[in-house]
């Protein structure tokens, strides 16, 4: 198998496992808060990956640029997590990870600004068909969901923006040293102690909630983001960005099928969902092919 076609095989078992994450977050949300599953999946990110580093042979020499640079994505990637998380809590996983899906656009319209590139008919496509997407997704939603703010919907948004400018930074990186398990365990070091301060300027109503109904679904969460962070860091170190990043962002479809099994019962699927989803999707796509 070609490097390509391996990270392409990862991109989509990355799309896969962070779909299992926002569906196991969702579940453990009954009984707890973002925060509080932002703070294990943390934890986890830290234990898995920096045990992984020792067993492997310890800290290779890295320039420090590298570390620089992941320590910016490793507060970007906080941002991910609280903001997705809580955008599950507030609009559902099926529309946040849809909305959270357009990542890609946000790179596209980096390499149009930044590098001059200039959009094809597809491109230009895949941003209506995304767009298209988003609206049938968010159409009405506060009659289905107590509660509901339409600002809420900029937190899976915000989700989208900082993934967005984490790949291309990622891809910097793993050119000049080729060590994913190293910057994905320091990415978790740096998350978590921006973390720590988040949580001490953060309002009252983001505090800790332990309930042993949402231990297991949060260990879940943990797990499988941390494999997702692995293996779309692996994915990049072996792949184009443009080639990699829309595979990732299919994990709508997979959040999709996942919640209409696992979450029958809390999680409502309509068809405006199920077409918006597949337009986002399909408009990730385009933009891909356009490249």
């Amino acid at each position: 198998m070609t490097s390509d076609a391996t990270a392409q095989l990862l991109a989509l078992i990355t799309s896969v496992l962070y779909a299992s994450a926002l569906v196991s977050a969702r579940a453990g949300l009954r009984y707890s808060t973002p925060t509080t599953v932002t703070l294990v999946s943390i934890l986890m990110q830290n234990l898995l990956l920096w045990t992984g580093v020792f067993v492997t042979g310890g800290i290779h020499a890295v320039p420090l640029a590298g570390i620089l640079l992941f320590s910016l994505v490793g507060i970007f990637q906080l941002g991910v997590r609280l903001l997705a998380y809580t955008g599950v809590e507030k609009i559902g996983a099926s529309r946040s990870s849809a909305l959270q899906s357009i990542s890609p656009l946000v790179s596209a319209t980096i390499a149009i600004i930044v590098l001059g590139e200039e959009p094809s008919l597809l491109i230009v496509l895949g941003t209506i068909l995304v767009v298209a997407g988003i609206v049938l997704v968010s159409w009405r939603p506060e009659q289905q969901l107590a509660g509901f703010r339409r600002w809420h919907l900029l937190l899976p948004l915000g989700a989208a923006f900082l993934t967005g400018m984490n790949h291309p930074i990622r891809r910097y990186v793993l050119v000049l040293a080729n060590e994913p398990l190293f910057f994905s365990a320091l990415m978790g070091t740096v998350s978590l102690a921006g973390f720590m301060i988040y949580l001490v300027v953060s309002p009252r109503s983001q505090r800790l909630v332990w309930h042993r109904q949402a231990f297991w679904p949060f260990i879940g969460t943990g797990l499988f983001e941390t494999l997702s962070i692995l293996f779309i860091i692996t994915a990049i170190s072996m792949g184009r960005v443009v080639v990699v990043a829309p595979i990732a962002a299919s994990y709508p479809v997979w959040s999709l099928i996942e919640a209409r099994i696992f979450l029958r019962h809390m999680e409502p699927i309509h068809w405006k969902i199920v077409v918006g989803i597949f337009s986002v999707v399909g408009g990730n796509v385009a933009i891909h092919l356009g490249r």
